[in-house]
C-alpha cells in the first residue's frame, strides 16, 4: 500500500508545479550567485570582499586594492576581462557559461546588456589590464545595466529579471612608491606654445607617467635616445633613498645615480661616434641597437624589495657627429658610412613649416614652427634643448633628408626648440643619424 501511495504522489505533478531555485548568473562558478539588480551591479576583491551599490563606500573613502600591481582585471564582476560591454545572452553562452541553475535546468536564454568604464582621477580612459598609479588614483569604475532577465525552459521559478542602473566604484593602488613624472633635464622651452597637453606635460616637472602597465610602457617617455642623455624620475610616497641596478639592453645601458627619496637620475649610453669618426669622411661602421626595446627600472628598498617601477621603451637610437659641420651630401654620406640613416623631420620635431603642406612631422602636430612636448613625437620634442646636454655633444642645426617642395632646398631642424626651415644643400650645419625612420 505504501509503494501505491507513491505512485499516486507523483502522477498527481502533471497537476501542480514543482517549486525549486531560479536560475542566476555567475562568474565564479556559483561562489557568487547573482539574482538581483544590486548582484549584477557587484564587485569582488582578490581577498573576496565584495561591495554592491549599496554598500559601496567609495564615494568618501576610494577601495584600496588588497595587492601591489594589481590590475582592475583582478577585481570579479560580471562584465568579462576581455570587453567593456556584453550583452547577458553573451554571458551565458559556452564562451563565458557565467550562469547556474542548482535544479540542474538547462535551455537557458537571456536579454539585456551589462558595460563598465574605467577613468583615472584626470578622465582619462584606461583599459582592464591597467595597474592603476599612485599618481592618477583615484580611478573610477562605473558600471552600468540595462533592464534584463534570465530564464531557463523548465522550472519554477525559471527566471529572474534585473532593472537597469549603475554605479561608481572609486579605487586606489596599495600604498607604495611611484614614479609620477620624468623630466628631461632641463626645462627651457616647456612653456606656453611649447608645452604639450596637460595629461602629458607638466611646466616644472616633465611628462606624466603614463602607464605602470608593462604591457603599455611604450606610452612613457622617452621613445627616441642617445648616448648622454638623462633625465629625472620624480619619487612618491617613500621616505627612503632607493637602490636601482642599471638595465642593458642591445647596447644600450639606462644607469641610475643620485637617489634620493623623492627623485633619482637616469643617464643612458650606448653607439656613439668617437672624435676621430666624427672628422673622417669615411668612418666605420658603428654599432646598430636591435629596436624596439623596453626597459624597466626598479627601485629597492633597504630590504630588497621592489618598491617602485618604471619603465619605457626605446624605439630610436641617434649618434650625432659631434662638433663636425658638413653640407647635405656630406652629412647623408656620413650617416650611411656608420650604417645608420639621415632623419626626415619627423623623426626629430613635430615642428611645421607654414608654406609647405607636402612635409610630413611627427605626430601630433605641433600648432607653429616650433616643437610641442609630446611622447613619440620625435628626438628634439621629447627631450628640449639639446645643447643643455653637454656629454652628448648636440648643437643647433641638424640637415634632415627632407626637400622643400618649392626648390632644389633642404630642410634643417633646430636642436634647442625644434624649428625647421629650408635651406641650398651646399649649406654646413651638423650631422645627426637615425637607426631607424618613423614610418
Amino acid at each position: 500500500m505504501l509503494y501505491a501511495a507513491t505512485t499516486q504522489a507523483l502522477s498527481a505533478t502533471t497537476a501542480q508545479v514543482i517549486h525549486g531555485s531560479a536560475p542566476y548568473l555567475t562568474f565564479d562558478n556559483g561562489k557568487t550567485k547573482v539574482t538581483t539588480t544590486e548582484g549584477l551591479l557587484s564587485i569582488t576583491l582578490s581577498d573576496g570582499t565584495q561591495y554592491t551599490p549599496s554598500t559601496n563606500p567609495s564615494t568618501v573613502t576610494p577601495i584600496v586594492l588588497p595587492d601591489a600591481d594589481q590590475s582592475f582585471a583582478d577585481i570579479g564582476m560580471l562584465v568579462p576581462t576581455d570587453t567593456n560591454s556584453v550583452d547577458l545572452n553573451t554571458l551565458i553562452d559556452s564562451n563565458y557559461n557565467y550562469w547556474g541553475d542548482d535544479d540542474g535546468d538547462s535551455d537557458v536564454t537571456a536579454t539585456g546588456s551589462l558595460s563598465l568604464s574605467i577613468v583615472d582621477k584626470n578622465n582619462r580612459t584606461v583599459s582592464r589590464n591597467t595597474v592603476p598609479m599612485y599618481c592618477n588614483a583615484p580611478y573610477k569604475a562605473t558600471l552600468t545595466s540595462t533592464e534584463s532577465t534570465l530564464t531557463t525552459r523548465y522550472g519554477f521559478p525559471n527566471s529572474i529579471k534585473f532593472g537597469a542602473g549603475n554605479v561608481s566604484y572609486y579605487f586606489n593602488p596599495k600604498e607604495s612608491p611611484g614614479v609620477c613624472f620624468a623630466k628631461p633635464s632641463n626645462l627651457v622651452y616647456n612653456i606656453g606654445i611649447y608645452a604639450g597637453p596637460e595629461n602629458i606635460w607638466h611646466y616644472n616637472k616633465g611628462f606624466l607617467t603614463q602607464t605602470a602597465t608593462p604591457s603599455s610602457y611604450s606610452s612613457n617617455f622617452p621613445t627616441t635616445g642617445a648616448n648622454g642623455l638623462f633625465f629625472d624620475l620624480d619619487i612618491s610616497n617613500t621616505d627612503q633613498a632607493l637602490t636601482w641596478e642599471p638595465v642593458s639592453h642591445s647596447g644600450i645601458t639606462a644607469t641610475m645615480t643620485n637617489s634620493t627619496n623623492t627623485s633619482v637620475r637616469v643617464t643612458l649610453t650606448g653607439p656613439a661616434a668617437t672624435s676621430s669618426q666624427w672628422s673622417s669622411r669615411e668612418p666605420d661602421k658603428i654599432a646598430k641597437p636591435s629596436l624596439p626595446q623596453t626597459f624597466e627600472l626598479v627601485g629597492r628598498d633597504s630590504s630588497g624589495n621592489a618598491v617602485a617601477k618604471y619603465g619605457f621603451e626605446l624605439k630610436q637610437w641617434f649618434v650625432n657627429r659631434g662638433t663636425v659641420m658638413g653640407n647635405y651630401n656630406d652629412q647623408l654620406s656620413w650617416c650611411k658610412n656608420i650604417g645608420y640613416q639621415l632623419p626626415n623631420i619627423r623623426d626629430l620635431t613635430n615642428a611645421v613649416y607654414p608654406s609647405d603642406d607636402d612635409i610630413i612631422t611627427a605626430t601630433p602636430v605641433s600648432s607653429g614652427n616650433y616643437f610641442q612636448r609630446h611622447i613619440g613625437a620625435g628626438l628634439f620634442s621629447e627631450w628640449g634643448y639639446m645643447l643643455y646636454y653637454t656629454n652628448a655633444n648636440f648643437y643647433w642645426y641638424y640637415w634632415t633628408n627632407d626637400k622643400y617642395s618649392h626648390g632644389d632646398y633642404w630642410y634643417y631642424a633646430h636642436g634647442d626648440y625644434g624649428l625647421i626651415h629650408w635651406v641650398t644643400p651646399a649649406g654646413l650645419y651638423y650631422g645627426i643619424c637615425a637607426s631607424e625612420l618613423k614610418p
